[in-house]
């Protein structure tokens, strides 16, 4: 469980436990709901991180929206863009290990996540991981209901695969800007774990 969880599901919970001592027991009940609902999607799970030579691992739960070219100053990529529903865990894990070497916030607009148009205008989070047999980028991207985007390292830290390094609140898209001698190994519509489904991997 994220902590800060906690702190959200405190208030509905507490005004349930008010509303019964009222006797208003059908506030009470929407009220537990709502605070369930809450501890609920900031549950974070351990995960059993591949231990494969040349594997990077997805960054997020979710859904693989699409697999397509790229361009990231000047050269060329291969991205995968994944959505996160309400319904999936939504702690980010660092797909290889390496440096950090920028993190750069860019404020934007609040477009339903798993469209084309979120990743281009959305507000976002890039990060540059540099590995030890290569380099990427991953991308928070808030969506229509995700208006808070949190990221626990800094550039400078040293991560390792499958690491625990963020979340993004309430749904949202996660992109991978990938060097292209790396080899997919998922396709549209899959349905993939972070930390734990390898998404591509270098021979």
């Amino acid at each position: 469980m994220v902590r800060t969880g906690y702190l959200f599901a405190s208030l509905p919970i507490a005004a349930a436990g008010l509303s019964l001592w009222l006797g208003w027991s059908w506030a009470a009940a929407v009220c537990f709901i709502l605070g369930g609902f809450v501890l609920y999607f900031f549950r974070d799970p351990e995960r059993v991180v591949p231990a494969v030579a040349g594997a990077i691992v997805s960054p997020a739960d979710g859904r693989v929206l699409g697999i397509e070219p790229a361009e990231e100053e000047g050269l060329a990529r291969t991205k995968i863009s994944i959505f996160m529903s309400l319904f999936d865990v939504h702690v980010n894990r660092a797909p290889i290990a390496g440096a950090i070497t920028q993190v750069r916030y860019c404020p934007g607009k609040f477009r339903i996540a798993s469209s084309a148009r979120a990743g281009r205008e959305n507000e976002q989070n890039i990060v540059r991981i540099e590995g030890g047999y290569t380099s990427l980028t991953l991308k928070q991207i808030a969506g229509i209901l995700a208006r808070r985007i949190e990221f626990w390292k800094q550039s400078g830290d040293q991560v390792m695969r499958g690491e625990r390094v963020g979340m993004i609140r309430f749904g949202s898209r996660v992109e991978v800007l990938l060097e292209p001698r790396c080899q997919v190994r998922v396709r549209p519509g899959e349905h993939v774990r972070a930390g734990t489904t390898i998404l591509a991997s270098l021979e």
